[in-house]
């Protein structure tokens, strides 16, 4: 296509911009992925005047397509890249369509740069996998899906790409899409996409192809436009990492970043460094001096009682603090070309602090090609293994799953300092003991084959006594049992006949009893179990640290809502009565309180719905998220 042509077709851009989503783009080496990203924009009609003109230019020199326009060039900017036709370094590429923005990050398939890739994955928001319809699944395809689980990319979406040089077959396109489920499924990985692409002639990028009537998904830009992160569970407790220290005439100025959560004036916080307590004063953003911001952004702040605060603290709110760590267990991906090994000291670096540490323990690796675990005291080049660090000094931080910035790390060779591994904490360990290791086993859901057939949760049923928990929950369970899930009921006053006999009912029993449930829960569902799990659990504190011991990821909070007058008429025990009477101490919502949840993933109103009622609403809700 000539330029005066081009111009003439091409649509202007003038969306407002809500939404920033990124998206890796992968695949193996030739599956036509900076291919694909050039097509994308050209088809959409957003490349820009001197950017055609230069892809012009460049296509003549450098280009694989004789005398037509290569718009593989789009991404590979490097010219060494644009000599060898490969890619090296991570292209990232920007598209406003609607209201939303997307950065693409276009990575390399060889494996010498999957520090690349891991690079790219680790700042995506999902994963388009790209395969070459006429090889197939390769192994660097299931790495890249390997990664993209590992670092909870909320969803897939694979491209068959090349699907004309297998003359548009439907077959081979289910053959790949069988056989990609099945790798997946081992993964846990239910949200995907499958489409069928040819990047070079235009199929099912931007516009439905005539030439696959039997494929009846949405184009590629289709399903690309519909991303969104708005119904994404994001964490609320503040995390504000400080990076710098100013000294005013009277006062400091705290200077950092907001990974998480909201931040306002008079504000209660805890600095992970003092281990105090403190109050903030003042807080100025890029709008100046304002009374309250919301992460993530930059931000600068003083507080009520200066404080000797270094880089590398973090702030954080009184009811979930960050707490400092010296031990825990993390996916790690070696990167170097020796391996990494047991007892193997080197330097490890968070996001603002960086210590010595060491590699103590190798619970598993994966198995190159497929996803069988395998025992192994190192980790060569590229392989992935779960693995127990420990570090010289207690640093702040908190899973992967919570907090992405300060749950990964990179690991550095102290002797030339360059980094031979990356990994995300998975768990983290109270104390540094060297003699006790967390023990791979086959109960373990994401390592026994045969269990994931079912996502594992734990539905976990808060609320006053008699507002009907144990009575929902037994409905859910039923229908479950209906549906051919696995499932299994814990309740509370069951487990005070056995395993928590010993426990009474002041604050501090009270926590343990829970910390009890949420372990056993996390047990039962590690072995592929829905669990019903109804535990009065008061206290906001308490339920948030069995979410943590469990995995956000894993939890469902749901609130049975009702009021006591509606509880005291429903009480066949007669238990508020005697707490009327002063003959029970500490009883929820009489003499103890009961701190409802502020975000709960369901309400269930049983003030006037019926439990029936109420259970199909949990059931329609697990549905609808793709849960059950």
């Amino acid at each position: 296509m000539k330029l005066d042509q081009w111009k003439r077709k091409r649509k202007t851009a003038t969306f407002s911009m809500q939404e920033v989503i990124k998206i890796l783009i992968c695949g193996s080496v030739d599956d036509g992925k900076s291919t694909l990203m050039g097509k994308l924009m050209y088809d959409a009609k957003l490349i820009l005047k001197d950017q055609f003109e230069s892809l012009l230019t460049e296509s003549k020199k450098y280009g694989t397509q004789g005398k037509k326009i290569d718009l593989a060039l789009m991404s590979d900017g490097l010219q060494a890249e644009r000599e060898q036709g490969i890619t090296i370094d991570v292209a990232y590429k920007y598209l406003t369509l609607k209201k939303k923005k997307f950065i693409f990050a276009d990575t390399p398939g060889h494996v010498e740069y999957t520090r690349n890739l891991v690079t790219g994955a680790s700042n995506s928001d999902f994963s388009i996998i790209i395969v070459d319809a006429s090889k197939g699944i390769l192994p660097h395809t299931k790495l890249c899906t390997l990664i993209s689980s590992i670092l909870r990319l909320k969803r897939i979406i694979v491209v068959i790409n090349k699907i004309d040089l297998t003359n548009y077959n439907k077959n081979s396109f289910l053959k790949i899409k069988n056989e990609f489920i099945k790798y997946a499924n081992l993964l846990n990985y239910g949200n995907i996409d499958f489409v069928p692409v040819s990047a070079l002639k235009g199929d099912n990028i931007v516009k439905k192809s005539k030439k696959m009537l039997w494929y009846s998904g949405k184009p590629l830009l289709k399903i690309i436009e519909e991303l969104s992160l708005k119904n994404e569970k994001k964490t609320k407790d503040l995390r504000l990492g400080i990076q710098l220290i100013s000294r005013g005439k009277s006062e400091r100025f705290y200077c950092g970043e907001i990974f998480s959560g909201k931040l306002k004036k008079n504000d209660k916080i805890f600095i992970s460094s003092t281990q105090e307590k403190n109050i903030i004063k003042e807080i100025f953003s890029s709008r100046g001096k304002v009374s309250n911001v919301d992460g993530p952004q930059h931000v600068s702040l003083t507080l009520r009682k200066n404080t000797d605060i270094s880089r590398g603290s973090f702030l954080s709110s009184i009811e979930n603090p960050v707490t400092n760590y010296s031990s825990f267990n993390a996916h790690i991906i070696s990167l170097n070309k020796d391996f990494l090994r047991v007892n193997q000291k080197f330097k490890i670096k968070f996001s603002l602090n960086t210590c010595n540490g060491s590699l103590d323990y190798i619970s598993y690796k994966f198995k190159k090609n497929n996803l069988n675990k395998i025992k192994s005291n190192k980790l060569e080049i590229n392989e992935i293994g779960l693995c127990k660090i420990s570090l010289a000094q207690k640093l702040p931080i908190d899973k992967f799953s919570k907090s992405s910035k300060m749950g990964s790390f990179i690991i550095i060779d102290p002797s030339n300092n360059k980094t031979i591994g990356a990994g995300v904490v998975e768990t983290l360990h109270e104390k540094k003991d060297k003699e006790i290791f967390w023990q791979n086993t086959a109960n373990n859901y994401l390592l026994n084959d045969n269990l994931n057939t079912q996502k594992p949760l734990v539905l976990w049923f808060t609320g006053i006594s008699a507002s009907g928990k144990s009575t929902i929950a037994n409905l859910v369970n039923e229908k479950l049992k209906k549906l051919n899930k696995k499932s299994y009921l814990l309740d509370g006053d069951n487990l005070r006949h056995g395993l928590c006999k010993d426990l009474g009912f002041s604050e501090l029993e009270r926590k343990e009893n829970v910390r009890r449930a949420a372990e056993l829960s996390k047990i039962i569902c590690n072995m592929g179990y829905v669990v019903l799990a109804c535990f009065i659990s008061p206290f906001k504190k308490e339920r948030h640290m069995a979410k943590e011991i469990i995995d956000e990821n894993n939890f469902i909070e749901i609130y049975c809502k009702a009021s006591i007058k509606v509880c005291e008429k429903r009480d066949q025990k007669g238990l508020y009565k005697k707490a009327r009477k002063g003959e029970i101490k500490n009883f929820t919502g009489i003499s103890s309180p009961y701190e409802a949840p502020t975000n709960p993933d369901l309400i269930l109103n049983s003030n006037k719905n019926k439990p029936n009622a109420l259970s199909n609403n949990i059931i329609n809700y697990l549905k609808k998220n793709n849960l059950i």
